[in-house]
């Protein structure tokens, strides 16, 4: 058994002053505990942090995993409990990892990794000649964090404005077992230096993409989704494409204006060193809105557009013996005219200790659009960490 950890302090503000938030976005001290052990019948591995949050003035655990994992034939690997799921292609975008996210950890400055939130679910991997196979069983819905207004201000469309601690959303959890499980497969191979995927997902959408309008709680509707994915190289750096395609199961013809429409979603991806310790990397990425006139008929004066394009840029520099980082990952709608700087600069003391500053920058020429309801939001973070 091997116990790892670290001690994280962070604090951010904001940048402006917004009527909804507190001043301060980010105040915390977080100690991660990590727990691993490998046996003769497989492994454990038991993951967990305590938080103490001066914003919300509250102290927490927070179980990030607890599983095993082991191999009942040859061929498969099993892992059951807690844990982190991620695939597909995109950088920071996402369209066939229907894992949970935490969408409020990565707009105030918490490390990266606390973007991806746990599953509660069991993971069946099957490694055959042919194709490799990952197929994931969740038995209660695990949705994402979602913003909801406690801590991030928003656009609230029933109230036509930007709403945040004046009006916290609630939604209709999906708790009921079997009813509310969400099923998952990834079917891969390599072909030649390509990797290659499908994908397939039933379940609901990740966040709460509906409306009760007798209750204006929240709801998460049916959604089926399946895509493919191919990556490898290509001009002298690693190419990716990427497609899904979301049935929105409880809105099939997008005549119901409580519930998202279904969608086509396309993501394209290139990336390469521009330079010693230089790198870059570009997306293209599309959200391509199915029954477009029957949403525009009942949509209201802030209406989506029927396309919604989206470009990012990610710059990475390492100096100093690739003890500094500097970095740079952009977001950029033109259909929306907003978009989302995230600048960082992260640096390695010594093996154990590290401090990190960073800023989360939303701009936008209307508050209804999705990075544009955030600019009130924007705020510069600062960190320190000590590993053990």
């Amino acid at each position: 058994m091997e116990l790892h950890g670290f001690v994280d302090g962070r604090a951010g503000l904001r940048l402006q002053d917004d009527p909804y938030e507190q001043d301060a976005s980010l105040a915390e001290m977080r100690l991660q505990l990590d727990l691993a052990g490998d046996f003769a019948w497989g492994a454990m591995k038991l993951k967990g942090d305590f938080v103490g949050d001066a914003v919300t003035e509250e102290a927490r655990p927070e179980l990030r995993e607890a599983n095993l994992l082991f191999s009942p034939l040859a061929v498969m690997d099993v892992k059951v409990g807690r844990q982190i799921l991620t695939w597909g292609t995109g950088d920071l975008l996402f369209i066939n990892d229907l894992f949970p996210k935490d969408w409020e950890s990565f707009f105030i400055g918490r490390d990266n990794e606390y973007l991806k939130a746990p599953s509660d679910a069991a993971k069946a991997s099957l490694f055959f000649d042919l194709v490799s196979v990952d197929l994931v069983y969740v038995p209660i819905f695990n949705g994402s964090a979602y913003i909801d207004g406690s801590r991030i201000s928003y656009w609230n469309a029933p109230l036509g404005r930007v709403a945040g601690r004046d009006y916290v959303v609630a939604d209709h959890e999906r708790n009921r077992f079997p009813e509310d499980g969400e099923y998952t497969a990834r079917i891969y191979k390599n072909i030649g230096s390509m990797e290659t995927a499908l994908y397939g997902y039933s379940g609901f959408w990740k966040t709460p993409e509906g409306m009760d309008p007798a209750t204006r709680k929240l709801t998460y509707p049916r959604l089926t989704v399946g895509g493919a994915s191919a990556r490898g190289p290509l001009l002298g750096g690693i190419g990716s494409i990427e497609a899904g395609v979301y049935d929105s199961r409880q809105d099939p013809d997008g005549a119901d204006p409580f519930i998202r429409n279904s969608e086509w979603r396309f993501l394209a991806g290139f990336e390469r060193e521009l330079g010693p310790d230089f790198t870059g990397g570009i997306q293209y990425y599309l959200e391509w809105m199915r029954d477009y006139d029957a949403y525009r008929r009942l949509a209201g004066p802030f209406a989506k557009d029927e396309y919604r394009h989206v470009f990012t840029l990610r710059l990475t520099k390492l100096l100093l013996d690739q003890n500094l980082r500097l970095s740079l990952f952009t977001y950029y709608s033109p259909s929306d005219q907003d978009g989302y700087l995230r600048p960082a600069i992260h640096y390695q003391l010594s093996d154990q200790w590290a401090v990190e500053a960073g800023s989360n920058l939303f701009f936008g020429g209307a508050e209804h659009t999705f990075f544009g309801q955030f600019q009130d939001n924007s705020n510069l973070y600062a960190g320190i960490r000590r590993t053990f």
